[in-house]
């Protein structure tokens, strides 16, 4: 079974599961979001955004294939990228960290361990860009797939609660302590996904 992991793009955009390719809840602020849905523009809005966000930043997502069938993705991004992050109750992201923003493993692919690849694959890339760490709000009382990530799955991941709350608490990843398994990880991708794509250069911050 071959698998691959590859940055997110517009030329990717469309293998993003159809409810996500066009969900603009973290790229816009709460006002901004439900006028983009009344006007139907979320796709553009979506598309708007990474591309900013490309520009501006750099890589801000992964894809995962298998058996060049998408299955999975993973969004990240600084949080002054993410204009709803400031909505949360455990708000605001640390300034040292960027913001684990939503991610998703088709059903026919969960189970796999992809979910902890995408996590750990993100390390791996603000580890390289310099970053302290990764952070997330939560969804203490997931049931179902959604633009919050479930809290147990953040835990399962390594990541710890900085800020408790009943519904969205604030978890935090340090990078530093992925070190130790930097090599790991590289065995990790090497095996799981095979040959990974080579990464365009990144705009020097």
């Amino acid at each position: 079974m071959g698998r691959r992991l590859v940055p997110l793009t517009l030329d990717n955009l469309q293998d993003l599961p159809h409810r996500c390719r066009s969900c603009v809840f973290w790229e816009l602020d709460p006002v901004s979001g439900e006028a983009a849905v009344a006007a139907g523009t979320t796709a553009l809005e979506k598309e708007a955004w990474i591309s900013a966000v490309l520009l501006d930043w750099g890589s801000c997502g992964r894809v995962v294939y298998v058996d060049d069938v998408p299955a999975g993705f993973v969004l990240y991004a600084p949080p002054a990228y993410v204009p709803r992050s400031t909505a949360f109750p455990t708000s605001p992201v640390a300034p040292d960290a960027v913001q684990l923003i939503t991610g998703y493993v088709l059903p026919a692919y969960q189970g796999q361990g992809l979910g902890r690849v995408l996590v750990q694959t993100v390390a791996k890339d603000l580890l390289r860009r310099g970053f302290k760490a990764v952070e997330a709000f939560g969804d203490a009382r997931w049931e179902q797939p959604a633009c919050l990530l479930p809290a147990d799955h953040l835990l399962a991941v390594g990541f710890k609660t900085v800020r408790q709350h009943p519904t969205h608490p604030r978890m935090r990843l340090e990078l530093r302590s992925t070190l130790s398994w930097k090599e790991d990880v590289e065995m990790a991708l090497d095996r799981l996904l095979g040959a990974v794509q080579k990464e365009p250069a990144l705009r020097p911050l």
